[in-house]
């Protein structure tokens, strides 16, 4: 598994419309293969800043996969309006992890 993070710079009167996109971006997510789980997180301390997470199968899975599928040209249409915020897009690999404790 690998974990790409993406970050946005998103404009306060975009935002509303920013999360609704990704709601539907997220079904693409949701049917493909390769993709094995999502969250998109808004800084607290920085609206305007977003990071997508996505969990992978791999990177070819992501690169190969979901890219050259008919998920991901749903997946673009919905995010397309966005893509010029990007300020970050990289694929890592965990080194180690770290579970929440039961309350």
């Amino acid at each position: 598994m690998i974990v790409e993070y993406i970050r946005y710079d998103i404009a306060s009167q975009d935002a509303e419309a920013f999360e609704a996109d990704y709601a539907r971006a997220g079904d693409s997510l949701a049917v493909s293969p390769h993709c094995l789980g999502y969250e998109l997180s808004r800084c607290l301390d920085e609206p305007g800043c977003y990071i997508l997470r996505i969990e992978w199968d791999s990177v070819e899975g992501h690169m190969q996969g979901f890219r050259q599928s008919s998920e991901f040209r749903q997946f673009f249409a919905a995010i397309k309006p966005h893509v010029n915020n990007i300020l970050e897009m990289r694929h890592y690999e965990q080194v180690a992890t770290v579970t929440a404790k039961a309350s």
